[in-house]
């Protein structure tokens, strides 16, 4: 249950003071961070009230947040953002600095099989957990091959691979250098007992660069 009551004028006051500063929505008020992964679906950093309205008339459909916080001043705004414009919104949880579990990989590409297009998809900034829903996308939905579908995990979205958040295109690497060559699709791979998370992640090693720009500088969610 969310701490916002946005049926009144105060307590919407308090929820967009709250997003505007805690969330440091104000770093995105000009800048969405927005690309056409396809012409059906859309990728973004979190999204204002106002820019989903701008997203409405340009024909979105679904809003995919990737972000977990139900109880803060971001997800309440969307909701009821989505709800007033007739969007669908679809809350699917996705961590930065982990490997996706088996079922959160086959969850994803039944998500991109079921929903209504087009769609816009976000986290908070639009570069990592975007990043990798929108590799999953390419590779699930328009059968792009991995190689090709990993540079949706790329600095031009401001991904920052040298980082933890690296751990994401480790994954993929993983199955370049272990699957791939054994004939194996990515489904495939992920459905076998050669796809431990947990074992992934070990091995992963990260810059220390780069973990003091996600970590310190930029402070990736």
């Amino acid at each position: 249950m969310t701490q916002f009551d946005l049926t009144t004028f105060f307590g919407r006051l308090k929820a967009y003071l709250d997003y505007l500063w805690t969330d440091h929505a104000w770093l995105r008020l000009g800048f969405m961070n927005d690309h056409w992964v396809s012409d059906e679906l859309v990728r973004a950093n979190q999204p204002w009230p106002f820019q989903l309205k701008l997203w409405k008339k340009r024909g979105i459909k679904t809003v995919i947040n990737l972000r977990g916080g139900f109880d803060t001043s971001t997800h309440a705004l969307e909701r009821d953002a989505c709800e007033r414009l007739g969007m669908t919104m679809v809350d699917f949880v996705v961590t930065s600095r982990e490997v996706p579990s088996r079922a959160r990989v086959l969850g994803a590409r039944q998500m991109f099989d079921t929903i209504e297009y087009p769609a816009l998809i976000h986290c908070k900034s639009g570069a990592d957990r975007a990043g990798i829903m929108s590799v999953l996308y390419a590779h699930f939905r328009l059968g792009q091959p991995i190689r090709e579908a990993m540079a949706q995990l790329s600095p031009k979205y401001l991904h920052v691979k040298a980082g933890l958040t690296g751990v994401l295109d480790y994954v993929f690497e993983r199955y370049l250098a272990e699957g791939e060559p054994k004939g194996q699709s990515f489904l495939q791979w992920v459905e076998s007992d050669a796809y431990d998370p947990v074992a992934i992640k070990k091995d992963f090693r990260a810059n220390w660069w780069g973990t003091l720009l996600t970590e310190k500088l930029a402070r990736r969610e």
